[in-house]
């Protein structure tokens, strides 16, 4: 189970290695994804609180990154946060994502990305529930459902 600890670290010592890389010019990610998805996938943008189409989703399967489809999260550590975006407590993996320092809009945060293509998926934060105490915030057009897979 990955801590805060531990992200604090990956963001300051480095990151798990990811399995595979996916690295395609912005013209090749314009041409496979939606406006919306690119702007916040490749361009670090957000959803509106609450608009997010999975938000209030909770079927069984796993969680993939839109631009390349590695498996991000699985539905069994899906919460309701009442953030307004889709949470969760744990990656599918630990090298999974990838974490980065952000001091954007005044505040410390720190960004998850997807490790294997380097989409823009959200925050995470140390406000969750227990065991991990984490909330992975994460934006609707960042990820698809694939239904009734589980993660092994």
């Amino acid at each position: 189970m990955i801590t805060w600890k531990e992200i604090i670290n990956f963001t300051t010592k480095g990151n798990p290695i990811s399995e595979k890389r996916v690295d395609k010019t912005e013209a090749e990610w314009k041409e496979i994804l939606t406006p919306e998805q690119f702007r916040i996938t490749r361009q670090k943008g957000t959803e509106r609180p609450h608009s997010g189409a999975l938000c209030s989703i909770y079927d069984e399967g796993q969680y993939n990154c839109i631009c390349c489809n590695t498996p991000l999260f699985d539905s069994t550590i899906k919460y309701e946060s009442s953030s307004g975006w889709p949470s969760f407590t744990q990656p599918i993996k630990e090298n999974a994502i990838k974490y980065h320092k952000d001091t954007s809009f005044g505040m410390i945060r720190v960004e998850v990305m997807c490790n294997t293509c380097d989409a823009h998926l959200g925050h995470v934060f140390p406000d969750g529930p227990e065991p991990s105490g984490l909330r992975y915030c994460i934006n609707s057009e960042s990820m698809q459902l694939e239904k009734g897979v589980e993660n092994e």
